[in-house]
């Protein structure tokens, strides 16, 4: 008999436990599987089995298949129900991963047993994804004719337990409502579950909740409720409990509603503020034109998350398809505009000397810490600056590079803090910077003139600063959050943003003016909607699980497709499709008349958005199952990489000739990991690990890669391939 040293634990990186990987066989003896009669001799089989020696005797510790990856992370099942064991009042137990969605922990007591506490116990020696989501309690625990724990018997009892509980727990009257609702609160968020009520403004995502928890807590609503109930989602993402349970209560219980408005329920109340003050005219659409511009245009290139473009200059457009160097190309004048929302740059230089590098930037040359081991170490990142924000940085950068030599190039980036800036490319240093009434997780983008940044904030405005200063030039009210991230029509100049109050604008920004406003009719739209110029398309998904096909210049529905779950993801097209991904873990693709096309489905929810670029001619995008896909376009797969969580962060396509002139592919995971991959391959070029959590998406602009990060920072990363290098 032999032993392998192998690791256990909950995951590699937290307070691993050192066991043994049990092999059998020997020079004398063989063990025999199915139908074999004859083996080599010395052969020797693994068990799978986990021990540990103590006096020449192996105790048994568990497992090596009973690994599952739960919130993009493994966990070994068994190591749970130890540390459930070392609990004095509990006689057996054992843990399922019930249909892949929910942990569960069966117990069988002994003595003065308080679920509650054991809950509790568990929450402070494990991380939040190995701690149980229920604690059942049984007389006895189900074992096959083998002595293992029958896991199919343990199936039978919990969906047993499960319908006889749906039926029980259903309320009839909206006053166990209030109750039952804070339960839910406490248990999903992890909050102490004493008699203490929870705050009725107490919001779900700021207390610890995330986009798996709401989806959780929205269907222990329904379930509880015994209903569907509309819009509820959304509800959860951007309301306090007491509106939550001001909505559930309309739509369930309209008898016990009698005191509810639905105004105050679902309007949001705008900041007084006279420089806020929304305008509440419509214009009617005027078919073709562009809009009157500000007489002052600035020739640019703009360059945001998933490898969107705007070009502001028709000459710089058809050179760049010729690959003419940079430089020449940013030195033409202005004249026309179109967005290449599926093409990459490929810049030769930066904009800017290098040689004009200031005393701002001082943290350049910090290099990241690799400590993956999987790379090849060609490629390194060095923080070239970073510049502070004061609170979380989820949303992703929006890069302005000028025609003009003599203006530099602009990162402009908002914050949880309220705060946006303006960052200098190059040095890092911070141009302007503007505090807004309320936090910002919209991504911001750049008019079709150049002199305007447009930006959605929580307060439900949203902001036109003048791209120099910062100053506030327009703004206008929604009638809930903006989370999401405006788009602008290369040929009419409008922009297009959603809100939470399930709408969707089209604003002229220079008459100050709504052109039109749609009602999504399916849920509240989180991600940023996408302009299609050929045909002529304004795609938008909703939280309500559908993809939306507008007329720009209308505003009228050209088609609707309905995937079933919320859509977090932001669409995007090529000539021939639009893609979009679902939290149900698939990835959509349909054609530009709305017929589904394929789909591909991963063994996650995806929040993260499809990258499509023209020359690499696949698509990109993350799951919460820790992969990163590429998928040609017939929807195969063409390689996966799997990372160390999840990524809700949308790729960037780029290529570079001061990087080997490699197509290559920069996504970020949630645990602050950058990933630099071959995109025709998947192989890892380098990687390494910001010291925060990281939501926002990677923009890159020649050899540098700009993100947000949960630390309060946004930092701008320099790509290096060094000359030589080692296996790791």
């Amino acid at each position: 008999m032999a032993l392998q040293k192998f690791l256990v634990g909950p995951h590699a990186t937290r307070s691993p436990k050192y066991g043994l990987l049990l092999i059998i066989g020997g020079e004398e003896r063989v063990c025999f599987l199915d139908d074999e009669v004859t083996l080599p001799r010395g052969t020797m089989r693994a068990t799978g089995d986990f021990v540990k020696v103590k006096n020449a005797e192996l105790f048994y510790l568990g497992r090596k298949d009973n690994q599952i990856k739960r919130h993009g992370k493994r966990l070994n099942i068994e190591f749970v129900q130890q540390l459930a064991e070392d609990s004095c009042h509990v006689e057996a137990c054992a843990v399922m991963w019930y249909r892949q969605e929910k942990l569960i922990l069966f117990v069988v007591p002994k003595g003065s047993f308080e679920g509650g506490d054991l809950l509790r116990k568990l929450r402070e020696r494990l991380p939040s994804y190995a701690v149980p989501d229920e604690l059942l309690l049984v007389d006895t625990l189900p074992f096959t004719s083998h002595g293992k724990i029958d896991l199919s018997e343990l199936s039978k009892i919990y969906s047993s337990r499960l319908n006889s509980r749906r039926c029980e727990k259903k309320l009839n009257k909206g006053e166990e409502l209030w109750e039952r609702l804070q339960c839910l609160w406490k248990s999903l968020l992890n909050l102490p579950d004493d008699s203490s009520s929870v705050s009725g403004d107490s919001l779900f995502l700021n207390n610890g909740g995330d986009s798996l928890k709401s989806l959780h807590l929205h269907d222990e609503i329904e379930n509880l409720v015994g209903r569907s109930v509309p819009g509820l989602l959304e509800v959860i993402l951007s309301r306090s409990i007491a509106e939550v349970y001001k909505h559930v209560l309309k739509t369930s219980f309209p008898s016990d509603d009698q005191k509810l408005s639905s105004n105050s329920s679902v309007k949001r109340k705008l900041r007084d503020n006279s420089r806020e003050e929304p305008s509440g005219k419509r214009v009617e659409p005027e078919a073709g034109g562009p809009l009157k511009k500000e007489a002052h245009v600035v020739g640019f290139v703009a360059v945001s998350r998933g490898n969107h473009l705007l070009f502001t200059n028709e000459h710089l457009k058809n050179q760049h398809s010729a690959g003419i160097q940079l430089r020449e190309l940013m030195r033409s004048s202005p004249v026309a505009s179109e967005e290449r929302g599926n093409e990459v740059l490929k810049p030769n230089e930066t904009i800017a000397s290098e040689a004009n590098r200031t005393e701002a930037d001082s943290v350049q040359g910090t290099h990241l810490k690799e400590s993956l081991g999987r790379t090849a170490g060609k490629l390194t990142l060095d923080v070239r600056w970073k510049a502070d924000l004061g609170k979380c940085v989820d949303a992703s950068p929006l890069v302005v590079i000028p025609a003009i030599d003599q203006l530099s190039a602009s990162v402009y980036i908002g914050s949880h803090s309220h705060v946006i800036q303006a960052v200098d490319l190059d040095s890092g240093k911070v141009k302007w910077e503007r505090y807004l009434a309320d936090r910002i997780e919209s991504s911001a983008c750049v008019s079709m003139c150049g002199n305007f940044i447009i930006v959605g904030c929580y307060n439900g405005l949203i902001y036109v600063l003048r791209s120099s200063n910062g100053e506030i030039h327009w703004t206008f009210a929604a009638e809930d959050a903006v989370k999401s991230s405006p788009a602008v029509d290369p040929s009419t100049g409008l922009v297009f943003i959603g809100s939470h109050d399930q709408h969707v604008y089209a604003l002229d920004i220079y008459k100050e003016e709504c052109v039109w406003k749609l009602p999504s009719e399916a849920g509240a739209v989180f991600s940023s909607p996408h302009v299609n110029l050929l045909p002529h398309h304004l795609y938008i998904a909703t939280l309500g699980g559908a993809l939306l096909a507008v007329s720009p210049v209308m505003g009228n529905l050209l088609w609707k497709s309905v995937c079933g779950k919320p859509i977090f993801s932001s669409p995007h097209c090529n000539k021939d499709c639009v893609c979009v991904g679902c939290v149900d873990g698939n990835l959509y693709c349909f054609s530009h008349f709305g017929q589904k096309v394929w789909q591909f489905p991963t063994s996650g929810p995806i929040f993260s958005s499809p990258c499509i670029s023209s020359f690499a001619r696949e698509v990109f995008f993350g799951s919460h199952d820790r992969f990163i896909y590429c998928c040609n376009m017939d929807g195969h797969l063409m390689w996966k990489f799997e990372t160390t969580s999840t990524v809700y962060a949308t790729p960037f396509v780029f290529r570079s000739c001061d990087l080997d002139n490699k197509t290559l592919l920069a996504i970020t995971s949630t645990d602050g990991r950058i990933w630099v991959l071959n995109a025709a391959t998947g192989v890892l070029e380098g990687s390494g690990k910001l010291p925060g959590e990281v939501f926002s998406s990677p923009v890159i602009w020649g050899t540098k890669l700009m993100v947000g990060c949960r630390n309060n920072y946004v930092y701008c990363l320099d790509l290096c391939m060094l000359q030589t290098s080692k296996t790791v």
